[in-house]
């Protein structure tokens, strides 16, 4: 956790790939902690062909009953479709917008909001622009990205620095 925490969450990304990655990741915590989603982050790069969206937006039967018994994951039949879902409406998105990272990118008119947080206890688990985000998905057709959701993919994303002010980490970014 500390590892990721110090190299990889809050840190602006713009990769398709990875925003990929990071869905899929916040969409299985829904109701888990993250711990237990880190624990498993490998399982998931090779149940899902590391987060390769095209060569998931082509699962099929097989796919899903494949996932289905793989205990490296969290075998959730709902959260296993969503993802593969989610793989073919990111692409539409793609195509749409030249890249999911633009559109993404766009909610926060491509730059990071940095807020001034001095504790833990006043970081929101909601923000409203967190939840217009996730209704915009749900129109698309994206599952299991809730407003919470896409709040926490909005901080380990770095479209928000949530860092506390004493936090080595918030002066960085």
């Amino acid at each position: 956790m500390i590892e990721y925490h110090d190299k990889e969450w809050g840190t602006p990304l713009k990769d398709d790939r990875k925003l990929y990655e990071f869905l899929v990741l916040e969409s299985f915590q829904a109701g888990l902690s993250w711990r237990t989603i880190l624990h498993k982050r490998e399982n998931f790069r090779k149940a899902f062909k590391r987060f390769d969206y095209r060569k998931v937006a082509r699962f099929g039967a097989k796919d899903r009953v494949r996932l289905m018994k793989d205990a490296g994951i969290i075998r959730n039949r709902l959260k296993i479709q969503a993802a593969i879902t989610n793989a073919r409406q990111f692409m539409a998105v793609q195509k749409e917008f030249g890249s999911f990272s633009k559109y993404m990118w766009g909610w926060v008119k491509g730059k990071p909001i940095h807020n001034h947080f001095k504790s833990f206890q006043e970081c929101p688990a909601v923000t409203p622009l967190a939840e217009a985000w996730a209704k915009d998905l749900k129109q698309r057709g994206f599952r299991f990205l809730g407003p919470t959701v896409i709040y926490a993919h909005m901080q380990a994303v770095g479209m928000v620095n949530d860092h506390l002010v004493s936090c080595f980490r918030h002066k960085k970014r």
